[in-house]
């Protein structure tokens, strides 16, 4: 008997409280295509996932092609005969990388060499279509065509095991068929491939050799669908699958059935458009588009993704302006600021927008309050919504802990909680079960057909679409048909609505587009690869990917190249803690040539700059306060007779203390220009005496100016290729987690080192680029003097560029936002540079904690190297210690870094 290509034992899988696999047991046979058929949330994705290795056994066992997949030596050997493409329309692409490249950059990961890859991607891109468009970025293909770059991509090195998560979703007929066209080919070439798909098309579900339903994490049946359908006396799969769920779940199910609309000849359209357009630059998303939508209709909308169906209903509800034509709502032109027309529309998004935050009561009330609904009504409101949504029994629950039915239903209750005359739903059971979705459309009829509310509705469901009085088929923008359903299919002959919507695609993408892809041979086998531990190949395709990436981002680029010299004119002038031309005024109550010429010594001086005078301790008090001055001396009456005598002399100094150290530096300068004036003095008036004074000349080594730009500067630089690279290391990876591409990792033979290597190179090349320029900055800018080696410099430059980025790298392993890894980085490198590196305080001054952790920082020892270098004239040789803790700081992140990262999800 041939073994399964996976089998599941009492596998169990828990997301805090939410169950997602309970105790699952399975046995996949190999060599055919395998469906797990249900609703979202029933645990199809985290199946497939455990099956693929990308993500941890938590509980039971997981063995695929011959051996435990939670052993990391089994996955390190199968993880090259495996393929996974995850769920969502090109999650595992990168939008600005081309066709070719995205190709490519997969047949790195695999280890391939240039004419391997080059022979294999020139055979899948003829095999799907895609050759023309092999320099298009993938964020500029149509859904279709994102999911066939997909399954390029996941076939690029000839895998056993398939592994498919919604692939189809969202994607129009035509696409669809023409995947599954592609996948047969590739199976009839390959015929021992198994492949195993999660869907949500029962209609497509139907055409698979072995299916999996599964309801709540557990397996409900399994067998061949004309099995599942004879199991349930029916031969629709759709309505097996519900005669499968328990008792509780199917009861009062019964497939949506509506009366014919109401005639109503004299009635004015409750929705116009009339040669609607929408142009993004050169691109035209709707290409005038007209229809007419009577009050109480039902008006379904479809079409791919891409073909302009979200911005129709943007235009439709004003949240864009049309660029050419017109829409009306109620006789009304629509209009952003027509406040009242606007309360007459529901609108309920695909993703169900609903404050996490608030129970299902707290939502029914935010909204009655956004639409301003009389207080006195609101709770009778929320009752009747209540009632009529069934919502009685989770009034003080949290949306996100409601089945997605439930959910699906408080949504509906929110966009109705004011009664509207127009009710938009934008694909509003994508993922629901079948029981749910016929009881969502029953009610939809009875808003239509009873209350007379006019809807307009998206749907990839063909199902759902015959049940809508009227329908529009739209592609590229344009308005294919629009009739009722019965009508569409007889304009082409078909037999079902899915094969008339086909119909009309191929007449409008002519007889090429519609075409199957070519069948082409088989590729070579490749040499068998001896697997390495670590491979050059699959770390520089991480680095190739970063460095496309950000060449082809103009604005992170600028601030990758700019934003360090930026901030190096700021902050070197704004932690200047030089005191220079300050304003300084008099209050002169003596008035005599000594008063004047005690004045006249500290105008002089570089420090100070002479005001005029004051005139009473108001006006001193009104210039200090708007900033005119930051000193005011008053030289008492009498001033001129006590130097001549030698007796104590005493001048008050009213200072500006709003900046407490830039104060103490002027209170220093004032008292020394002072003591240095009455010395003078007193050697002019006692001559004799003067005769054994004697003065202490200081001399100052490094900084003869005492500048502190010259100790600033140099310091600034290790903050800035700190804070810039590490933050771009950080989001290079948490950017993969937020977009998903992150599974590519997970689910390649990319080790944990290769991936972060990868991802880190670049940003160590770019820190190097900030450095030149920050130091021919500092050089020719600041004019701070460069006195020792530069060679010492740079190379501890380069070392330090990888101990920041290093840090950026385990920042990164702890963050899944990108806004949370901007912060935490900021916080992580700014504070402790400027507390702990010696920036303002020297580290020798610390004590207890802050001496250790200043001593372990890797910016300490780089602002001690970069100020020795600069202003001491050193060489490695004093500065070796500092050296060798930048070295060994370096490593020590990296490991950190890939101990902390985990190669499979948890």
């Amino acid at each position: 008997m041939t073994p399964p290509v996976a089998r599941l034992e009492e596998v169990a899988l828990s997301f805090g409280a939410t169950r997602a696999l309970d105790g699952v047991t399975l046995d996949i046979p190999p060599g055919r295509v395998v469906g797990l058929i249900g609703p979202d949330g029933v645990g199809k994705s985290t199946l497939l996932s455990l099956v693929a290795g990308a993500r941890r056994v938590a509980a039971g066992r997981v063995e695929v092609l011959g051996g435990d997949i939670g052993a990391d030596a089994h996955l390190a050997r199968v993880r090259p005969r495996i393929a996974y493409m995850p769920q969502g329309l090109g999650r595992n692409l990168y939008p600005t990388l081309s066709v070719a490249e995205n190709c490519d950059f997969f047949g790195r990961l695999f280890g391939q060499d240039g004419p391997e890859r080059r022979a294999r991607i020139a055979r899948l891109l003829a095999g799907t279509g895609l050759a023309p468009f092999a320099d298009r970025p993938a964020g500029k293909l149509s859904g279709g065509m994102k999911q066939k770059l997909g399954l390029c991509c996941a076939l690029i090195h000839d895998p056993d095991l398939l592994i498919l998560d919604e692939p189809t979703t969202g994607v129009d007929p035509l696409s669809r068929r023409q995947f599954w066209e592609l996948v047969g080919g590739i199976r009839a070439r390959r015929p021992g491939m198994s492949v195993i798909v999660a869907t949500a098309y029962m209609e497509e579900a139907a055409g698979f050799d072995w299916l999996v339903a599964m309801e709540a994490g557990r397996i409900l049946a399994t067998g061949t669908p004309g099995e599942l359908m004879a199991r349930a006396g029916t031969d629709d799969l759709d309505a097996a699958f519900v005669a499968l769920l328990p008792e509780v779940r199917r009861r009062g199910y019964a497939p949506p059935r509506f009366a014919p609309p109401p005639a109503r000849p004299d009635e004015a359209p409750v929705i116009e458009a009339e040669g609607l357009t929408m142009r993004f630059g050169g691109f035209t998303a709707v290409d005038h588009v007209s229809f007419r939508i009577r009050r109480g209709e039902i008006f379904g909308f479809l079409g791919s993704n891409g073909s302009g169906k979200t911005t129709t209903m943007k235009m439709l509800t004003g949240l864009l302006p049309a660029s050419e034509g017109e829409a009306k709502l109620l006789g009304a032109r629509v209009d952003p600021r027509d406040i009242e027309t606007r309360r007459r529309v529901g609108y309920m998004s695909q993703a169900f927008s609903l404050y996490a935050e608030l129970t299902v009561r707290g939502n029914l009330e935010l909204h009655a309050h956004l639409f301003d609904l009389p207080r006195a009504g609101i709770p009778g409101r929320i009752a009747e919504m209540v009632d009529r949504f069934d919502l009685g029994a989770v009034l003080d629950a949290l949306p996100e802990a409601l089945p997605l039915g439930a959910r699906q239903r408080l949504s509906l209750a929110v966009a109705l909680i004011h009664a509207p005359d127009i009710l938009i739903l934008d694909e509003p059971t994508s993922g629901v079960d079948p029981v749910a979705r016929a009881g969502f459309w029953r009610t939809l009829g009875e808003l239509s057909r009873r209350d007379g509310v006019t809807i307009f509705v998206s749907t990839h469901f063909m199902n759902e679409a015959a049940l809508c009085d009227r329908i529009s088929l739209m592609h590229a923008g344009r308005v294919l048909a629009s009739d009722t359903p019965g009508a569409i299919m007889a304009a082409k002959g078909a037999a079902s609505l899915e094969e008339a919507f086909i119909a009309f695609l191929e007449a409008a993408t002519g007889p090429e587009a519609s075409a199957p892809p070519p069948v082409t041979e088989a590729p070579a086998e490749a040499e068998t690869r001896r697997r390495r531990a670590f491979d050059p190949r699959r770390m520089l395709a991480y680095s190739r990917l970063e460095a496309l990436e950000l060449r082809r981002d103009p604005i992170r680029a600028a601030l990758a190249f700019a934003g360090s010299l930026i901030l190096m004119f700021v902050i070197g002038y704004g932690i200047n803690l030089d005191v220079r031309n300050l304003g300084f005024a008099v209050l002169d109550r003596d008035a005599t040539a000594t008063s004047r010429d005690y004045v006249s010594d500290i105008a002089g001086s570089r420090y100070f700059s002479e005001q005029p005078p004051i005139t009473s301790y108001d006006d001193l008090d009104r210039r200090m306060r708007a900033g005119e001055i930051s000193l005011a001396l008053e030289i008492p009456p009498g001033f001129a007779r006590d130097v001549a005598r030698g007796t104590p002399v005493e001048v008050a100094a009213w200072i500006d203390g709003a900046m407490p150290t830039r104060a103490e530096t002027i209170r220093g300068y004032a008292r020394g220009m002072h003591a240095d004036w009455l010395a003078r003095k007193a050697r002019e008036n006692h001559a004799a005496a003067a005769g054994a004074a004697f003065d202490l000349a200081p001399r100052y080594r490094y900084n003869p100016g005492v500048e502190s730009l010259v100790a600033m500067v140099p310091a600034v630089i290790p903050m800035l290729l700190l804070m810039i690279p590490a933050m771009l290391a950080t989001l290079s990876i948490v950017r993969e987690k937020e977009l998903g591409s992150i599974v590519n990792f997970h689910v390649t033979p990319v080790t944990r080192l290769e991936f972060l290597l990868g991802k880190q190179l670049p940003y160590v090349a770019i820190a190097m680029l900030n450095f030149l320029m920050l130091a021919g900055f500092a050089v020719f800018f600041f004019r701070v003097p460069l006195t020792g080696s530069f060679p010492a410099l740079t190379l501890a430059a380069l070392i330090y560029a990888f101990a920041a980025t290093g840090i950026g790298l385990v920042i990164s392993t702890f963050m899944s936002s990108q806004i949370a890894a901007i912060f935490a980085t900021a916080l992580a490198t700014i504070i402790p540079t400027i507390q702990f590196s010696g920036l303002l305080t020297p580290v020798s001054s610390l004590d207890g904690g802050g001496a250790v952790f200043g001593a372990l920082f890797p910016a300490s020892h780089f602002v001690t190297i970069a100020r020795g270098i600069f202003s001491k004239g050193l060489a490695i040789g004093p500065l070796a210690p500092d050296f060798l803790a930048l070295a060994a700081a370096a490593p020590v992140l990296l490991g950190l870094a890939a101990a902390f990262l985990g190669k499979r999800a948890r």
